[in-house]
């Protein structure tokens, strides 16, 4: 059953008076589990209510509703469902000690892959979960495959249940899902002959698999070697090669590229990143899939709505990543704003300087290479570097840094011609 969290203003759900903390057990006499169960049996216009009150009385509902006439019920967050693997580049082993609590959950929820984009592997689920998939229509699912040779991916996630990911997936597919898939490329592991194993097994399961990305193991101070190790340029260019051959391949078949080397891949190898056309519709961009293009892209397009900041100095923070691609553009931006512009590279010595997306910059290590910023400065920060409550992957809140860099001007990449404008 789910717990009512809040419910909206001037719906069904308060014209019924259902208090916050009333619990739905079931609707039209089916069980609800979470809060994708609940979105499910709400669009029916005919239901039963069953609810426990906050009291422990049992309260049923009659209901008849017009289409497109919301409940307003907002569930409590489902509990997460975890991750059943041990996988040999698994990023929890890359945390430091003492990292905050939510940086250890390891989830593999079908929940989070249909309502956010992220990446499951689909080995928590046996046949009535998948079915339960089928039967709601959880579609598009984002799937971690990394590898379809059944001995390969039981090595990489140290899991028995793994191998089953090509029958899982037929599954799906024949119950009418689609699904965006995944490899993290672990050299050694699924790379190689491995790798052309799984692009040809997923090609060969239709166009319900609606695209597959190739990403880079990523890895920290706490986890390289131990046993997956990062990638040599050489096996970037060689992966590569081995994706635009499926691209040609998905060009000629369905009209579009299919597969996708991630903005990683060409950063290792030291090669140009493509263009635009390369991504496609770009709905890969959360897994590393066109991120810099569109920020080169929309950078250009944004330059001449930069207000001037004359005679001052901006300092863009960035992690190694995206410091030669903001670097190249120092200038122009100089120009538009008639104010110096210094790139500051901030070496990520939380999770060590094998990490270099500017995402993953701990907020310490940001004040430490801002020591001698000055008033009059503007420091731009990346805003993925941030979570939801203003506060950086070390646990240092936004406003102890703009404290440490006072009386500079911080602000967030997303925010920096509102903070040029009001100065």
């Amino acid at each position: 059953m789910i717990r009512i969290a809040e419910i909206e203003a001037g719906s069904i759900a308060e014209e019924l008076n259902l208090e916050i903390g009333t619990r739905v057990v079931r609707i039209n006499g089916e069980h609800v589990r979470d809060g994708i169960d609940l979105t499910f049996l709400l669009a029916d216009t005919e239901i039963e209510l069953e609810t426990v009150s906050p009291a422990g009385d049992i309260v049923f509902y009659e209901i008849e509703r017009e289409p497109g006439n919301a409940m307003g019920i907002v569930p409590a967050p489902d509990q997460i469902r975890e991750c059943a693997n041990k996988c040999v580049f698994c990023f929890i082993d890359g945390n430091p000690e003492g990292a905050r609590q939510t940086l250890w959950l390891r989830d593999d929820d079908f929940r989070l892959s249909f309502t956010y984009g992220s990446y499951v592997t689909l080995t928590n689920l046996g046949p009535k979960g998948l079915q339960r998939l089928i039967d709601q229509g959880i579609s598009p699912l984002y799937v971690s495959v990394h590898a379809t040779e059944a001995e390969v991916r039981e090595r990489l996630l140290v899991n028995e249940r793994a191998g089953l990911i090509m029958d899982q997936l037929r599954d799906l597919i024949e119950g009418g899902l689609e699904v965006h898939t995944q490899v993290v490329l672990c050299p050694g592991w699924n790379d190689g002959e491995h790798l052309d194993r799984t692009i040809a097994d997923l090609w060969g399961l239709g166009p319900a698999v609606r695209s597959l990305s190739v990403v880079p193991v990523g890895l920290t101070r706490y986890n390289l070697n131990r046993p997956a190790r990062l990638l040599r340029a050489s096996e970037a260019v060689s992966a590569i090669g081995q994706v635009d051959e499926a691209r040609r391949l998905g060009d000629q078949g369905r009209g579009f590229g299919w597969c996708y080397a991630a903005d990683e891949m060409y950063l290792i190898a030291g090669l140009p990143l493509p263009e635009a056309s390369y991504y496609d519709d770009g709905a890969l961009y959360e897994n590393g899939v066109g991120a810099i293009r569109r920020f080169i892209d929309g950078f250009e397009r944004g330059l001449s709505e930069v207000p001037r900041f004359e005679g001052r100095r901006i300092r863009l923070v960035t992690g190694g990543s995206m410091a030669p691609f903001l670097g190249e553009r120092a200038s122009a931006l100089a120009a538009a704003t008639a104010a110096s512009v210094e790139i500051v590279h901030v070496e990520n010595r939380y999770f060590g300087d094998t990490v270099t997306i500017a995402g993953l910059l701990g907020g310490r290590d940001i004040i430490d290479a801002l020591q001698n910023t000055q008033s009059g400065d503007l420091v731009v920060l990346p805003a993925e570097a941030l979570n939801a409550d203003d506060i950086f992957i070390d646990d240092v809140p936004m406003n102890e840094l703009e404290r440490a860099l006072a009386p500079a001007l911080v602000c967030t990449g997303h925010e920096v011609t509102e903070a040029l404008r009001s100065v």
